[in-house]
């Protein structure tokens, strides 16, 4: 966090995966935490250690209610919005929901942020590139993304919210940021998320096929948890705006992902074939250059350590 000592950070979602992370990582930092989150797709159990831990503070709180932020106590000087279904399963159950947080949950966000005179990132995702057409994708690529599809009512809501984000920095002279995360995994993500590491994890670790779409050529661009992190942190320190991707370098297909997991879980389990999602992204590697030179942000963690730690916590929760 090269730059700037933050005291206290607003972080909406922050009992979902990335952002419970971040608030175990501002902590150990020295700053104070605020965690709202609806539960809607967060999980509790993911900030419960932190309850303990001095500076920390749970509000269960919906950020598409403007009173909700406006009305917590004191004063912030790091607004992380982080509040959003972010994974398929989660976003088609919750459509409305998805894109009431990525307008009216960005505007209070913003809000509350220049009322503080706080720094505000946005969590955006690779997935306002939609099925690219570039490769890999730069931060100025416009994207190609059906505004009508099932997928759309997560990918025009970060598109939407990134506009706003942009308008209200201009209009306003917010102090905002925008970030694009890429295929994030690690500890504490869900095994019902429809998602491809906890999805192939979970059935690796019971003897269960591995459900890979289409014939499993797409890829991903994975980059742990740890890393995309260090990326948030660094681009909240610093005085770019963005938008700056985070992600990794390591491009795989979805079947050399699902049969890496099959050998470091030692599986018995096969492979089965199903229908691939509409809209389903082809492709997918960040251009991370502008996070390299601008931020000084590398990927650390290679995804066969990656995966064998995150297999090591699923293991681990399966068993307690």
């Amino acid at each position: 966090m090269s730059g700037r000592n933050w005291r206290r950070a607003l972080v909406t979602g922050g009992a979902g995966f990335v952002g419970s992370h971040l608030c175990s990582r501002l902590l150990d930092a020295g700053t104070g935490v605020l965690c709202l989150d609806n539960l809607a797709t967060g999980a509790h159990a993911n900030v419960a250690e932190l309850e303990r831990r001095r500076g920390f503070r749970f509000v269960r709180a919906d950020a598409t209610d403007p009173e909700a932020l406006r009305d917590l106590p004191g004063r912030f000087d790091l607004v992380l919005h982080f509040a959003c279904p972010a994974s398929p399963a989660d976003y088609l159950r919750l459509p409305l929901q998805t894109l009431d947080v990525g307008s009216t949950g960005t505007r209070n966000a913003l809000e509350r942020a220049r009322a503080d005179g706080a720094r505000l990132l946005l969590a955006s995702t690779s997935e306002v590139y939609g099925d690219p057409l570039e490769h890999p994708q730069r931060e100025s690529y416009w994207g190609n993304v059906n505004p009508v599809g099932p997928r759309s009512v997560y990918d025009e809501s970060k598109r939407f919210a990134e506009a706003l984000v942009t308008a209200h920095r201009q209009t306003h002279g917010t102090d905002a940021a925008i970030v694009r995360i890429f295929n994030t995994y690690g500890p504490r993500m869900r095994t019902g998320d429809g998602r491809a590491v906890p999805t192939f994890i979970a059935q690796a670790l019971e003897g269960a096929p591995l459900t890979v779409a289409g014939d499993g050529s797409q890829t991903r661009s994975l980059c742990y948890v740890d890393d995309t992190v260090d990326g948030i942190l660094a681009l909240a320190a610093s005085a770019e705006t963005g938008p700056v991707n985070i992600g990794g370098g390591d491009e795989i297909t979805v079947l050399e992902l699902a049969r890496r997991i099959v050998e470091l879980t030692g599986s018995a389990s096969r492979i089965r074939f199903v229908d691939r999602p509409a809209d389903d992204p082809g492709r997918r590697r960040p251009d991370t250059r502008l996070a390299r030179d601008s931020l000084g942000w590398r990927q650390r963690v290679d995804w066969n350590e990656g995966l064998e730690r995150t297999i090591d916590w699923f293991a681990r929760e399966a068993a307690a």
